[in-house]
């Protein structure tokens, strides 16, 4: 496909995250100063996610009030509509944003007013994925995925566990996602990102729906295809993997290894604007640089929909309007 057809092709994403995809716009328009580009977006020669992460702190700051929070719900679904994404799941952390008078329930709700309004004026459909992290402590989390659970399926879809992997593995915390599990709150995991697949053992073993990144299954064949034949989705991010080198160069990225063995792969931007990318330049790329054909993408996207934590509503919907029926 062209850059027009693959522009035009209506999507789905999976694993997006609201602070590292906010707009240069709206991050000026909160901050009232200009902003240069780079010190949102990393470069094609990043050498570490630790600079990555560097890239997080002024939209961080734009996210500390309901007025700030609702407008980044509403931004980023005008971006992604920009690209015809049909649907959209949003994962962010409450507990990152709470203050003294704004508390984890507030500030849930003030996103979802948000994306509301983002879905009303741009039909692009969505769920909020909420974050525990890891650097927080057990009861913070607990706290925090137990308020979640009131909003699933009013506006929250899942959970997820995100931050240093590599400091703070799966292990630390199979009780928490044990007890999601007992919540009935579905969840996405990120694993596999620093290179250790034990974390996506573990997260597999915690009951997780789907993966977030993976990329340490690559070799392993036999893991790969207990995931595959248990239809767990694998959230892949092509440019920012390569950025934050969590693989060393792109002839390493297993995306074409993951597709050859069945596995459930979707493609996703991870964060728009620190990798300077949309959904529409990550199919552009896996298809230069992987070969990735037009039914592969197609295939992907029907993953996408398949592994989605939407109502089985709304995934009709998609099917129909992915051309996937």
């Amino acid at each position: 496909m062209t850059i027009e057809q693959l522009k035009a092709l209506p999507k789905v994403e999976l694993h997006c995250h609201l602070d590292g995809s906010l707009s240069r716009e709206f991050i000026e328009s909160q901050l009232g100063r200009a902003v240069q580009p780079e010190e949102l977006s990393v470069s094609d020669d990043c050498t570490s996610l630790a600079e990555y992460l560097e890239k997080f702190a002024l939209p961080g700051q734009c996210i500390m009030d309901e007025k700030g929070l609702a407008a980044a719900g509403y931004d980023v679904l005008r971006t992604m509509s920009q690209e015809n994404v049909r649907y959209a799941e949003i994962r962010f952390a409450p507990l990152l944003s709470e203050t003294s008078s704004m508390n984890c329930r507030t500030v849930i709700e003030a996103l979802l007013k948000g994306l509301e309004r983002g879905r009303a004026d741009f039909g692009t459909e969505f769920g909020v994925i909420t974050c525990a992290m890891r650097h927080h402590s057990q009861e913070d989390n607990s706290r925090m995925l137990k308020i979640a659970r009131e909003y699933l399926g009013y506006g929250v879809c899942a959970a997820d566990l995100a931050g240093a992997e590599a400091s703070y593995p799966m292990s630390q915390f199979m009780e928490l996602f044990q007890n999601a599990h007992k919540l009935e709150m579905p969840f996405t995991l990120h694993a596999g990102e620093c290179g250790s697949v034990q974390n996506i053992i573990d997260s597999v073993k915690a009951g997780a729906g789907r993966i977030g990144h993976g990329i340490a299954m690559r070799g392993y064949l036999d893991i790969q295809k207990e995931l595959a034949d248990r239809g767990i989705g694998i959230e892949m991010c092509p440019i920012s993997n390569l950025q934050t080198k969590a693989v060393n160069s792109p002839a390493e990225y297993p995306i074409r290894e993951f597709l050859n063995a069945g596995l459930k792969v979707s493609v996703n931007t991870d964060n728009r604007t620190v990798s300077n990318t949309s959904l529409t330049k990550e199919l552009a790329f896996i298809q230069n640089t992987y070969g990735i054909q037009d039914e592969e993408i197609r295939l992907m996207m029907r993953n996408a929909v398949d592994t989605a934590f939407a109502s089985d509503d709304v995934k009709e919907k998609l099917y129909f309007e992915l051309g996937l029926r």
